[in-house]
């Protein structure tokens, strides 16, 4: 540890990407990367990776470390719920994608998106899988009091990803956070499973929180007002370094944890040229002719058939 930055690292920010739940801007998160002198953060998205390569240039731009992760739908013993997983490598980002595909694709209509927890396992060369809070997988085992398959699936995630899985503790003052934290640090404890300290982050200031609460609620299409709907604390904005290691100094281990997980990725997505299939034509044209061809062929017909016919 004595060439790492003590720096608390956010890596569970959620952007505008995260439709009805992130309220960040990309280039506002880049600014204040720039202006804090951010060493690195990580992108954590809910469902999807629409704003991976952008999180990715813009932050390498002003020279922080951008670390793509997202948080993706997985089913075990008849529960759906989130597991946070970050690409390591390009190898790691692939599998990534093909898992947040998958959630789309492999589901019946009226399914929520999510993957079987063994496409995880399937594809699972370097990805790093965290816990997840309140909304995750593991807190909703933990909620149904699902003891024989919360040591399964801790068991299962820890033989396929070891040493690349992690109990997060998180102090927003949530509701249901500290009972979960007093799970985790026994699961932690039971199975040698490390923590780490994290944090979501929804927006940047906390002044954004009255606005992001509205945004929770057209998500959840419920009313302010109402008393009984999802809520979140006013602590889900970006603290300085030094505030978040007074929050965990309780935590020395989960801190460290925290300081040394840039250190655990290599990857930077980078924009690549788009990749198009290869066509076979009749006339042995190339693309450009045969898109020429076509686009004459197709302006005669309209021509024959609806303008000169009136």
């Amino acid at each position: 540890m004595s060439n790492v930055s003590k720096y608390f690292i956010n890596f569970k920010v959620h952007t505008q990407y995260s439709i009805c739940e992130g309220a960040i801007k990309i280039p506002d998160l880049a600014e204040y990367c720039k202006s804090n002198k951010v060493p690195a953060l990580g992108l954590s998205d809910s469902y999807n990776l629409c704003g991976a390569l952008e999180f990715s240039q813009e932050l390498s731009k002003i020279g922080t470390q951008p670390i793509i992760g997202s948080q993706i739908n997985f089913k075990f013993a008849n529960t759906i719920g989130k597991l946070p997983i970050f690409a390591k490598t390009e190898e790691g980002f692939k599998n990534l994608i093909k898992l947040s595909s998958k959630s789309y694709l492999d589901i019946r209509d009226e399914d929520e998106p999510h993957c079987n927890i063994n496409d995880l396992f399937n594809n699972k060369k370097d990805i790093l899988v965290l816990s997840g809070g309140i909304d995750s997988l593991i807190s909703k085992l933990i909620n149904k009091n699902s003891s024989k398959d919360i040591d399964k699936i801790i068991q299962e995630l820890k033989r396929n990803f070891p040493d690349l899985f992690y109990f997060e503790i998180q102090r927003h003052n949530d509701f249901g956070e500290k009972n979960l934290e007093n799970n985790f640090l026994n699961l932690s404890e039971k199975f040698k499973v490390p923590i780490i300290a994290s944090r979501e982050i929804y927006y940047i200031d906390k002044d954004m929180h009255e606005a992001h609460d509205a945004l929770i609620c057209i998500g959840e299409k419920t009313y302010v007002d109402e008393k009984n709907r999802k809520k979140y604390s006013e602590e889900h904005y970006l603290k300085k370094s030094d505030e978040m290691k007074q929050i965990f100094k309780d935590l020395p281990q989960a801190l460290e944890n925290n300081y040394y997980f840039p250190q655990r990725f290599s990857y930077k997505l980078k924009k690549s040229n788009p990749v198009l299939p290869s066509i076979k034509t009749s006339n042995n044209f190339d693309e450009s002719k045969e898109l020429l061809f076509q686009s004459e062929k197709g302006l005669k017909n309209r021509f024959e058939k609806f303008i000169l016919k009136k």
